[in-house]
């Protein structure tokens, strides 16, 4: 785990730095919702896709037009998304006190069944920033389709101070 001086642990936007990772813009909303909902001290926010501007950087399913490698580019990618629309409404990253859930929907052909190691792109780079202490519980899922062709979309309940 990445520390500072003390040997306390680095905090999450101490960590994106030190890894040398530059949030994307958060994306907008495809629809009519927002992208993040806080009550209490939960923040949920929607489902977050592979997209950069208002486009999908990554299009199509595992196992047809994708192979794992680049599902997990989008799972990254989705991360990122995340990170930054949580970023936007927390205004910073360390005010999340744990990753309560991590919902992962794979979009995939026929018979793949490798929808953990696409997710696991997604959970890396959380628990990159965030600390192994803080990783949630997961579900991952394999479906037909997803919004805008995308490979991979991510759902995740943040636990924030108040």
């Amino acid at each position: 785990m990445v520390t500072r001086e003390r040997s306390q642990p680095a905090s999450a936007e101490q960590r994106l730095k030190e890894l040398g990772i530059e949030l994307p813009a958060p994306p907008e909303p495809f629809g009519t919702y927002v992208e993040a909902v806080q009550t209490g001290n939960l923040l949920f926010l929607t489902g977050m896709l592979p997209t950069e501007g208002r486009a999908a950087k990554f299009v199509g399913r595992i196992g047809a037009e994708l192979d794992v490698e680049a599902g997990r580019k989008a799972a990254h990618l989705a991360a990122l998304n995340v990170l930054a629309v949580a970023r936007k409404h927390l205004g910073s990253l360390d005010k999340v006190t744990r990753i309560v859930r991590l919902g992962v929907s794979v979009a995939t052909s026929g018979d793949v069944r490798d929808q953990p190691k696409v997710a696991d792109a997604a959970s890396d780079l959380l628990q990159d920033v965030f600390g192994k202490e803080k990783n949630p519980c997961r579900l991952v899922y394999g479906v037909a389709s997803l919004p805008l062709g995308t490979p991979v979309e991510l759902e995740v309940i943040f636990e924030v101070v108040t």
